[in-house]
């Protein structure tokens, strides 16, 4: 294809999330922000900017093209783990942490533990005991902390006294570092915190020999020995998380709670008021917020939280106030509720989204009435809630003394755009470097049928009313990690318009389980996480073809990856009189080869509900399949092995059901091949005729 074309584009510009402006950090007195962003749309190095707002002058703090001498970023093991866990797809510098000025910044790069001067700009590379991963500057800018292999180090910020705090008593045993479900499924990435005053921290110790033992080979390499990696599989042992006090020679001291009884450690933190922690149940039913006594590490109950399927976990809580207010959520009915010491302060119907930043006693979050936007909302003690923004779209930010930092997405602009408010100054861009697409959206964002399912409908720019219907293709994500049915453009927009353009009308469906609709919508898929999902699809699409006759529902396809790729298999399985063909990329195809935390969170264990399992096991469906799909799934996949592909595969080969599989040689779950797309494109074109 040539370069111009859209799936090329893709590849290039990571989905267009290289030149975006992003990790956004403000100093106390609100007048300098400092950001990452590379230097253009196809450039895969991410820089450390500062932006002043008295100026409006942009100021590149750290190249690391620079830094390293023109010489290749290598990563260790862990980083490449890290930012698989974390979807990082660029390269350089795609972290740094900050002391409570801002006037110190660490970064990890190539391994090496960096500082920067974020006022001069003057960068140093320190002597730590590599690979350098996650290195964060206490509070105080005195020291760093950082991870190298299985150990947590410190070294002072002038680079001497490198030295180990919390070194392996095990195997299998790491300090500092989150565990797979952690940072795969409860989104806590992190597993050490400093104490404001930095003379201690806080430290997860995470016992992974009692997980099982799974391993990724390489076929397409026989001589390189496979790579063994702990992951739990539901049912199984977790890793034993443990909490502890530790001091800067080493001296540790355990926070006690019941693990027996809550064994998963959501997050955890160090704030003015002392450390805390929140511990989960496993059946996810419970989570408990503890107060840690930073002498002895003994804890008392702040609040606890209790649901018949399962809490959720809502990023940026929990989180206190200045005046140490707790800040959290409550399922109210149909409503998830901001709380302040356990009082909803937001209305009916506004359903809260993310808590984005707390600036004293000002808490900036994220949280909107209609399920495609997210508007920005604050809340102060004396002033109430106060809607920021207004525009249709997806808003975030990030608030430092009433300095506000905005980004604004929407379906009607290409990119993001962000802007910085100060309370007496002019508003301050800055800029993104990002690519302009080369496609233009032709695409309505509707709510249809009696459940107001929203969806959006992709058309060919060319297709004009009377000309022949067009064959349809599903293109959701529709499971409960994501809302892809947004009113705001990305590479997933992109990539349904190119669909669109190759003679599709493209349907995305966000329905049952999905977030953005309140807590009674997400637990709809208790107990079954593919058939109240399957019906919300159909029943948008028949709703969407009676009001648009561009819609031939002689020919439908779905095509998906992930937990999409999970309902494109079940579409063609348990639907052939709707769906004619599917494309089905990394697909969980035996829900009991998925993770614990994950997965029991919607199935429960799998010795008490067998038959939940069963119901959601694509390897049983195997027999039904009469229409044609194709199987796509990276061998290097650690999220959804690829075991997944193989054993259905293998069930259809022995009932004697013709399909296709596309295996990608050292191919992780993000799979990124320019050619990918086209060969999606012509399985359909084959297979709908």
């Amino acid at each position: 294809m040539p370069t111009t074309s859209l799936p090329a584009q893709l590849i290039r510009t990571r989905r267009f999330t290289l030149g975006v402006p992003g990790r956004f950090t403000l100093r106390p007195d609100g007048a300098t922000v400092l950001f990452l962003r590379s230097r253009a749309g196809d450039d895969p190095v991410g820089c450390l900017w500062s932006l002043d707002l008295d100026t409006a002058a942009e100021r590149l703090l750290v190249d690391p093209v620079e830094l390293l001498g023109g010489a290749t970023e290598r990563l260790s093991e862990e980083e490449r783990t890290r930012r698989e866990r974390t979807r990082q797809q660029g390269g350089g510098i795609v972290g740094y942490a900050t002391d409570a000025t801002a006037a110190l910044a660490a970064f990890a790069l190539s391994g090496s533990l960096w500082t920067v001067d974020t006022v001069t700009g003057a960068a140093r590379r320190l002597p730590a005991e590599g690979p350098v991963v996650d290195p964060r500057p206490d509070p105080t800018g005195r020291r760093i902390a950082y991870l190298s292999g299985a150990a947590l180090r410190v070294i002072e910020a002038d680079g001497t006294g490198d030295r180990a705090v919390a070194v392996p008593d095990g195997p299998e045993v790491s300090f500092g570092r989150p565990e797979h479900v952690a940072a795969e499924s409860m989104g806590r990435t992190r597993g050490y915190w400093w104490s404001p005053d930095g003379e201690r921290l806080l430290v997860a110790r995470v016992d992974e020999s009692q997980v099982p033992v799974w391993y990724i080979a390489d076929p397409a390499q026989p001589a390189r020995r496979p790579r063994s990696v702990r992951y739990p599989t539901v049912g199984s042992p977790n890793a034993e998380v443990t909490l502890w006090l530790t001091d800067l020679d080493g001296t540790r001291t355990e926070v006690r709670w019941d693990r027996a009884a809550f064994e998963y450690l959501t997050e955890a933190g160090w704030d003015a008021h002392g450390p805390f922690a929140a511990v989960q149940t496993r059946d996810q039913r419970t989570v408990r917020l503890l107060a840690v006594d930073p002498g002895d590490g003994a804890t008392s109950t702040l609040h606890e939280q209790h649901d018949e399927h399962w809490v959720q976990l809502l990023p940026g809580l929990p989180a206190r106030t200045a005046a140490g207010a707790l800040l959290g959520f409550a399922d109210e009915g149909a409503t998830r509720q901001l709380t302040v010491d356990g009082k909803p302060v937001t209305e009916p119907g506004l359903q809260l989204f993310e808590v984005l930043d707390v600036d004293g006693e000002e808490v900036l979050f994220a949280a909107s009435a209609e399920p495609t936007e997210a508007h920005l909302w604050s809340y102060h003690p004396e002033r109430g809630i106060r809607r920021l923004t207004e525009q249709p779209g997806q808003h975030t930010g990030a608030l430092r003394a009433g300095t506000l930092v905005h980004t604004a997405r929407s379906l009607d602009f290409p990119g993001s755009r962000t802007t910085v408010r100060r309370p007496d100054g002019p508003a301050v861009p800055i800029t993104s470097k990002a690519e302009t697409p080369a496609l233009a959206l032709r695409v309505e964002l509707s709510a249809v049928g009696p459940r107001e399912l929203r969806t959006q409908l992709f058309l060919p720019s060319w297709h004009r009313p009377g000309d022949q219907p067009l064959p349809v293709l599903l293109d959701p994500y529709a499971g409960p990690a994501m809302q892809k049915v947004v009113h705001a453009q990305s590479g997933l927009t992109q990539v349904s318009q190119w669909f669109a353009e190759q003679g599709f009308a493209v349907l995305v469906v966000d329905g049952a389980g999905t977030p953005g609709r309140g807590p009674l919508w997400e637990r709809e898929v208790a107990g079954s996480i593919l058939d109240p999902v399957l019906d919300d699809q159909v029943a948008a699409l028949y709703e969407t073809a009676e009001r648009r006759p561009e819609l031939d529902l002689g020919r439908v396809a779905m095509r998906g990856w992930s937990y999409s790729g999970t309902l494109a298999a079940a579409a063609v399985l348990r639907r052939p009189e709707v769906f004619h063909a599917a494309v089905a990329g990394a697909p969980v195809t035996d829900q009991r080869l998925y993770d614990t935390h994950w997965r029991e969170r919607f199935l429960g264990l799998p010795e008490e509900h067998p038959d939940r399992y069963d119901s959601c096991s694509l390897l049983l469906d195997a027999p039904k399949l009469r229409r044609p799909l194709l199987l796509i799934h990276g061998l290097a996949d650690d999220n959804v092995f690829p075991a997944h592909t193989l054993r259905l595969s293998s069930a259809l080969l022995a009932a004697g059901k013709a399909h296709e599989v596309l295996p990608l040689s050292a191919t992780t779950h993000a799979a990124n091949n320019s050619q990918l797309l086209g060969h999606q494109l012509a399985f359909l074109r084959r297979s709908l005729g």
